[in-house]
């Protein structure tokens, strides 16, 4: 069977950071006060101003030499103001006292115009008051204090070991880094200042079949994270060195498989492949502006419509699925969301039954909850906060059944590891996956791989198909940086957290014949 390269087990003590002292620098409570004075002199019943700075690294290498190195910054102030039950929302990128008032007073004329449109009066569900709260994620290196220089030289070192081997013809690196701050205050007293960082880095090596004019790809599977630069460097949060030893030889092993045969198939399905079908199924699909229509231009609605709360069956007994924004090194983890909401974790699926949304301060009490699970978010200064994502996660079993255990319980099947492309339809029910690497399993053992291997269903077939999930130590956050939604569009980050699981006769697809090729 193949390593999964897990991340280490070795418990990792992690200093408490403080917010950067520059951000700590800015004029944040004076702002915050010109503001929300301003708002209310101005007419407006609630207001909340929002400092934001954000800052992206990316560095990208083709074959060992440098494509890409951006850095990126952007700052700003963001007001918003209800005025007579309707919203307003001003921004502007100069942090200066006037520039603030000026902003709250143009966000309040925004909610007069905006107030004949309006049919449904806003009422914010009641949180308590924060004064003066910190709150930082759990990385230990910042990578923006890490030199470019050792960035590219760690990925062009990770290269050269995949270019050295047999059969690569082609790789390329990419590192992905985030750090955002952010500051808030509202009229009800609140005021947090906040700082978290992300980082993600892959590397994709290609095998070329010249005479063919075919080729062949294979991923890293080293999910994004809410760590430091400690995740990359070396192998002390994953195994770098184990997973690119292995990953010319499956390549070469993948070139030479076997296409599947189609039809209905037992899966066991690794968290590095089920985190994006949780995400595409399960977490758009609770996300509560979506179920009740307002959410719908973008990627759709959900069939998961609140009659059905309390219900549906959305999977078998085995399925646990809670939404989180406080587990650590998550993605979506944070103190607080963007309207003061401290950070919770709640139930979406019990026991199979699917009974939990996402919320925000508004659709918590259009939905008769007296408060909000703290899922609002922007992701720049001149945008308006959102109804976002959770970390959304399926919950291992209690006792601790390994990834060999729920292979050895099918005769003949398929494992899945790796994510790659994916395909749902606007209610996010019918839905068709691929993956990175794919394992013939006979008579419980792992017996080669196999190509152009894609698992299609609907969402609860599929979920109730599962009749097995693996225990805690098979239990990985993946994730994405880049979750889209709204218009203008947003772009959001977030982890999903799986064991892995086994699924009893789902449909599988043979990609290339699906593509009309022989």
């Amino acid at each position: 069977m193949p390593a999964l390269l897990r991340p280490a087990t070795v418990p990792i003590v992690t200093a408490r950071r403080e917010v950067d002292a520059d951000f700590l620098a800015l004029p944040r409570h004076e702002l915050a006060a010109a503001a929300l004075e301003a708002a209310v002199a101005a007419g407006a019943s609630y207001a909340d101003l929002r400092i934001h700075r954000i800052a992206n690294d990316v560095v990208h290498l083709r074959d060992g030499e440098l494509e890409t190195a951006v850095e990126s910054r952007e700052i700003g102030l963001a007001v918003r103001v209800i005025v007579d039950g309707t919203w307003g929302f001003a921004s502007n990128a100069e942090l200066s006292v006037q520039v603030a008032a000026e902003t709250a007073r143009r966000a309040v004329y925004v909610a007069r115009t905006l107030a004949p449109l309006n049919t449904e009066r806003i009422e914010l569900a009641a949180e308590p008051v924060y004064r003066d709260a910190h709150w930082v994620s759990s990385y230990r290196i910042d990578p923006f204090e890490v030199p470019t220089a050792e960035k590219i030289e760690v990925l062009g070192e990770y290269s050269g070991r995949l270019l050295a081997a047999d059969g690569v013809d082609h790789v390329s690196a990419g590192l992905n880094c985030a750090k955002e701050q952010t500051f808030y205050a509202d009229t009800y007293g609140s005021s947090i200042t906040q700082q978290r960082g992300r980082l993600q880095a892959l590397l994709n090596a290609v095998a070329v079949d010249a005479a063919s004019g075919t080729f062949e790809s294979m991923r890293t599977l080293a999910p994004p994270t809410g760590r430091g630069w400690e995740a990359v460097r070396d192998d002390e949060v994953w195994d770098w060195s184990g997973e690119l030893t292995q990953l010319p030889e499956l390549l070469a092993e993948k070139t030479k498989a076997p296409s599947v045969t189609a039809g209905p198939t037992d899966l066991v399905i690794d968290p590095s492949n089920l985190w994006l079908t949780i995400h595409e199924s399960i977490g758009h699909a609770t996300e509560y502006d979506r179920a009740i229509g307002y959410e719908a231009a973008y990627a759709g609605t959900s069939f998961a419509t609140p009659d059905k709360r309390g219900i549906l069956q959305y999977g078998s007994p085995v399925m646990n699925v809670t939404a989180d924004r406080t587990v650590q090194y998550g993605l979506a983890t944070v103190g607080y969301d963007d309207e003061g909401v401290q950070a919770q974790s709640w139930d979406l699926i019990r026991d199979g039954v699917f009974v939990g949304y996402q919320l925000d301060r508004v659709f918590a009490p259009r939905m008769g909850e007296q408060r909000s699970n703290g899922c609002s978010y922007a992701d720049s200064p001149h945008h308006v906060p959102i109804q976002r994502m959770a970390n959304v996660s399926l919950q291992p079993a209690d006792q601790d059944i390994s990834t060999a255990d729920l292979i050895s319980r099918v005769e003949d099947g398929i494992y899945v590891v790796g994510d790659k492309s994916w395909s749902i339809d606007m209610q996010r029910y019918n839905f068709q996956f691929t993956g990175q690497r794919f394992y013939r399993i006979r008579d419980g053992q792992l017996d080669g791989q196999l190509r152009d291997v894609a698992y299609q269903a609907t969402t609860t077939e599929f979920w109730n198909s599962m009749e097995a999930v693996g225990g805690p130590s098979t239990w990985q956050l993946g994730g994405a940086f880049n979750c889209g939604k709204a218009q203008p569009g947003q772009v959001a980050a977030v982890s999903h957290g799986c064991p892995s699981a086994l699924f009893r006769k789902v449909n599988v697809l043979n990609t290339r014949t699906e593509g009309g090729h022989s």
